[in-house]
């Protein structure tokens, strides 16, 4: 299962992981498929690290699920932070997952089993991932110029009904 991420600096290709994530990848198709994420910015970008979009109010504060909460932790021992261009959700805490997300810039160790990681990007990491990342940011790591998802294409979504 896969998905393109249309955004201003260029498209990245997302596998999911919908057998081992299946609440996360649901959600994320299920937002993706309403259109949900068009138009959100990146709003949080550190170099080396990651960066971070879906909040519809662009704060970094909003976002919710498909179920109108959040949702539980989809941790798996197998997979982890290994590499470039891992897709993982964002939270405030344990289980407290809505719509917001991010792509890992590099390996990220420290981050395994603490966020689902739902996905990677299979296309787009060295050119479009690459061109979002050297984007300068301001002391809250918010871009100077706006990263946006523009829209989304879904390639196939095994919940849809």
């Amino acid at each position: 299962m896969s998905v393109t991420l249309h955004t201003s600096h260029g498209e990245l290709k997302i596998e999911l992981f919908c057998e081992a994530t299946p609440k996360a990848a649901e959600n994320f198709l299920a937002l993706c498929a309403s259109n949900y994420y068009d138009g959100c910015i990146f709003h949080r970008n550190i170099k080396n690290f990651m960066i971070q979009t879906g909040d519809p109010s662009g704060t970094g504060k909003g976002g919710d699920s498909i179920w109108g909460g959040p949702f539980n932790d989809e941790i798996r021992p197998t997979i982890k932070f290994n590499s470039r261009g891992m897709v993982a959700m964002a939270n405030n805490g344990s289980d407290q997952n809505k719509s917001q997300f991010f792509i890992a810039y590099s390996k990220q160790p420290h981050l395994d089993s603490k966020y689902t990681i739902f996905g990677r990007v299979i296309d787009g990491a060295d050119d479009a991932l690459s061109m979002m990342e050297k984007v300068p940011v301001n002391a809250k790591n918010r871009p100077l110029e706006p990263i946006t998802l523009e829209k989304i294409t879904i390639h196939a979504n095994p919940f849809a009904k």
